[in-house]
């Protein structure tokens, strides 16, 4: 069916009167009234410019984006903010016009005003105050009625401190200000924001088009969210106050704990889209967007009793892995060996490795031996995503594999991968000049094989050589080689950024004071080498002990998986790797 957008450049008065056919609805999924005193006086501010400018015909208010919903509704997608001031304004206008001795001047606009606002009687022309041509239904905002009763009666509570009160009492300010310094062009005002101040109503025929057309238009502010849309679909299932209250109140307490873990309520909708497409043996390698997937059926999935428990736990796995907390009753949250893995998973280059970690966890959370095989499983995980990106960095190199992992979770504790093996030679080079994007994965997972302690939140990746250095250090060497070999792993440690700032881009032998403040256990390891300067010799020899220890773990956590035990010793170094690196005592990585 094709699809049909309307485009009619119209005054406030025609745009406004048009709601008496068709009403304004600010639907349930939209955000509250959120214009500030500030952009209020704006706002008229810049129409009493306007109009003490002669030169200019017309003057913007910008679009209006609706579609007219099965009740013949008008529903702003686009433009509630604007739309909502401008009914403020003209309920500022006319309850300052009906308080004055009346005149022709002021008779005319308020016989004007009047079917901008309120319905009223085709041949009579009385005003029924009770029939409001803009109706907020925000689902969050609790304020709606305070917009009915000041659209309906003009009265707002002195100490009112919601956006609409505050509004509404500051254009009544404003106006009694502008009558007061030059009351004969108070008139030609009002003239003007009814038939000079020009709005571009875009009408859409479904509400998917105006959604379009509002995510390309917008650019104020966040758009609209599949989730506000939700949101409103859920709202209007439900049959009592009592299970609406409710509702909100569970949405509005998810929102805010989604906001603290760094996530959003939309993002917990697309990582459970994820998990419901496993459940369905779902492994196309074209992902539907978010409000298509849950669309289907009529939004049938949306409305299953699990769907707010179910976002809520996936939450879990966020306090955990972002805000590095435990959960009550959940030992696996206090557990350092799945802290750090997760930790290590986090500076992975893209939210791939995010799903499989979700999907896990809503399925076997429950499971009596769930903290080992959970461990086993995020070690798993990070070797197959570092070896992969390692030998293939690209975005998309492991979709394809983890959709397929996706699938085998929901049958399994210990799902079987199925990702491709690098060869070990391969490996070996990749991990001594790694691509960057992989840099603090392996640092991590470095720091964490002798300590519990997760790294600072503030960390930096700290060239032991410096990347600026004289010229004059290496004699017979080429730039080249030394930019190539200054980014190997060998000559990298994570740093606190605090000494970092200090350290600066001194040598070796200055900046080893900083090292030995350090909290991270390899980092200070590294302010015990007694040798005065650090070259490329070092980095070299400091290449090999790293990719002999990161190769050592992948084989570890890949015999560990295999055999269905975690290994929680600490990697002790060989004594080939003490005595390559004797000479520094350094007897870790």
């Amino acid at each position: 069916m094709a699809t049909t957008i309307e485009v009619n450049k119209q005054s406030v008065k025609q745009l406004l009167e048009g709601g008496k056919e068709s009403p304004f609805i600010i639907p349930e999924y939209q955000r509250p009234y959120a214009w500030t005193e500030e952009q209020i006086e704006i706002l008229f501010e810049d129409l009493w410019e306007f109009v003490s400018n002669e030169n200019q015909d017309t003057y913007f208010l910008g679009s209006i984006v609706a579609y007219e919903n099965e009740k013949n509704e008008q529903e702003i997608i686009d433009g509630q903010q604007r739309i909502t001031s401008l009914f403020l304004l003209l309920r500022a206008i006319y309850t300052k016009l009906k308080s004055i001795e009346e005149n022709s001047k002021s008779q005319n606009f308020i016989k004007q005003i009047e079917p901008m606002i309120w319905r009223t009687e085709n041949l009579t022309g009385e005003v029924d105050y009770s029939d409001i041509l803009l109706e907020s239904r925000v689902v969050t905002d609790e304020t709606n009625s305070i917009l009915k009763n000041i659209l309906m009666t003009g009265f707002v509570e002195e100490n009112a401190s919601d956006n609409y009160s505050k509004n509404y009492r500051k254009f009544i300010q404003l106006y009694e200000q502008a009558s007061c310094d030059n009351p004969l062009k108070i008139y030609e005002f009002i003239y003007a924001l009814l038939n000079k101040a020009i709005l571009l109503p875009i009408t859409a025929d479904t509400q998917d088009t105006a959604l379009t057309i509002f995510s390309t238009l917008n650019n104020r502010g966040l758009p609209l969210s599949d989730a506000d849309i939700f949101k409103a679909k859920i709202y209007n299932k439900l049959v009592t106050e009592t299970e609406k209250k409710a509702f909100i109140e569970k949405w509005k307490a998810l929102d805010e704990d989604a906001n603290y873990c760094e996530e959003s309520i939309q993002q917990l909708f697309y990582y459970y889209m994820f998990y419901l497409r496993a459940r369905e043996k779902d492994n196309k390698s074209t992902t539907p967007g978010v409000r298509k997937y849950f669309s289907s059926n009529k939004f049938s999935k949306l409305y299953s009793p699990e769907l707010l428990k179910d976002l809520k736990t996936i939450l879990n796995v966020w306090v955990v892995a972002t805000n590095k907390e435990s959960i009550d009753g959940e030992l696996w949250s206090t557990n350092s060996g799945i802290k750090k893995t997760l930790d290590a998973l986090s500076s992975y280059p893209n939210e791939f490795w995010k799903y499989p970690v979700v999907i896990y966890y809503l399925t076997h959370k429950n499971e009596v031996d769930f903290e080992a095989t959970f461990l086993l499983f995020l070690r798993k995980l990070f070797v197959e995503l570092l070896t992969k990106y390692l030998e293939t960095p690209t975005i998309n190199a492991v979709k394809s594999d983890i959709l397929k992992l996706n699938l085998k979770i929901i049958e399994s504790t210990l799902p079987k991968f199925e990702f491709q093996e690098i060869d070990s030679s391969v490996l070996d080079t990749k991990i001594k000049n790694p691509h960057r994007s992989t840099v603090r994965m392996m640092l991590k997972v470095l720091a964490y094989i002798n300590q519990d302690d997760l790294l600072p939140e503030k960390w930096e990746i700290e060239h032991i050589l410096p990347q600026k250095w004289q010229s004059n250090y290496f004699l017979d060497v080429s730039d080249d080689v030394i930019k190539e070999k200054i980014e190997h792993i060998g000559n990298k440690i994570p740093f606190e950024k605090r000494l970092n700032i200090v350290a600066g881009n001194g040598y070796f032998d200055r900046k080893k004071k900083q090292y030995a403040e350090s909290k991270i256990y390899i980092t200070k390891a590294v302010s015990e080498i007694t040798t005065a300067d650090w070259n490329l010799e070092s980095i070299s020899e400091r290449d090999i002990r790293i990719s002999d220890t990161i190769k050592g773990l992948i084989t570890q956590w890949n015999s560990d998986y295999v055999n269905g035990i975690p290994n929680t010793q600490k990697v002790e170094p060989t004594a080939d790797e003490l005595e390559t690196l004797k000479k520094f005592r350094n007897y870790n990585i």
